[in-house]
């Protein structure tokens, strides 16, 4: 999920679960672990994904540190690549992130200057 960002979460999905109950038409609910007993345990039709056999997409969730508001913290892994983009009266510096439990493919383009303030060390 991209936590604290504006658009589309990212397509990252934890293990699987059977459906143990069907709510309604369009809404399920899995038999989830103890340890996502915080998890609200209804989730509408849109929120899931039919397990199709590419392990990839799933993460483990003691890999995941879910906090009790329902959100974890990324943490940068590594600096790709370097880009800047020259509008009419300035230049945007970006940097290609890989964040930690996400593929190469997955990784984003975030602003240069947002990076150095929280990530100071990185750019000595």
């Amino acid at each position: 999920m991209r936590f604290g960002k504006k658009g589309k979460p990212s397509p990252k999905y934890i293990e699987s679960y059977k459906i143990i109950q069907m709510i309604g038409q369009v809404t399920y609910r899995p038999e989830l672990p103890t340890e996502m007993s915080f998890v609200h345990p209804v989730f509408h039709v849109s929120m899931l994904k039919k397990m199709v056999g590419d392990l990839t997409l799933i993460i483990p969730v003691e890999a995941i540190e879910v906090n009790e508001e329902l959100t974890y913290e990324e943490i940068l892994i590594a600096i790709l690549d370097k880009q800047v983009r020259k509008l009419r009266n300035k230049e945007i510096a970006s940097i290609k992130v890989l964040w930690q439990n996400q593929h190469v493919e997955e990784a984003t383009w975030e602003a240069e200057k947002e990076m150095k303030k929280k990530y100071p060390h990185l750019f000595v």
